[in-house]
This record gives structure tokens, C-alpha cells and sequence, in this order.
């Protein structure tokens, strides 16, 4: 009689952990969502580009003048040190 009891609790107990991992990760992800952009200060972004590398061959490059890590206008000339080249 002692076994079905158990496995009752650890169902519970199993349900009660995917529910929390579950929870966890939407709750991960919304705070993701809701981060905020650098500013171009903090991105020591630049108007010219680092040698061959510019915000136009940018993988978070957004045209025709956005980024989506930098907040307000960039040029598709400019660079900052979040430039990430596709591969």
C-alpha cells in the first residue's frame, strides 16, 4: 500500500518541477524582451567604419539606419564593439 502513495508524491513532485522550469524560462525570456538598448556611448560607436568593418555588413544591423543592440540612428559606415559579422 505504501508504493501507489509514492508515486502519487513524486508525481506531484515531477509535475510541480515542470511547472517551475516552465515558469523559469518564460520568465527569462520576458526579461530578454524588456533589456534595454546600449547607448552609443556604451557601444563606443563610431561614425567610420573599423578597417573593412562597418554596421552594414552587421549581423544586428537593422536598414536602413537601426541596430538592435544600439538604440537611436547608426550609420550603415559606422562600427561600435558590438559588430558581429555573420558567418
Amino acid at each position: 500500500m505504501g508504493e501507489p502513495r509514492l508515486d502519487r508524491s513524486r508525481r506531484k513532485v515531477m509535475g510541480a518541477i515542470a511547472k517551475g522550469v516552465s515558469a523559469g524560462l518564460l520568465f527569462g525570456l520576458a526579461r530578454a524582451e524588456a533589456a534595454e538598448k546600449m547607448t552609443r556611448a556604451q557601444a563606443d560607436y563610431q561614425d567610420m567604419p573599423n578597417g573593412i568593418y562597418s554596421c552594414g555588413v552587421c549581423t544586428l544591423f537593422v536598414p536602413p539606419d537601426a541596430c538592435k543592440v544600439v538604440e537611436g540612428e547608426v550609420s550603415k559606415d559606422g562600427w561600435c564593439k558590438a559588430f558581429a559579422l555573420a558567418d
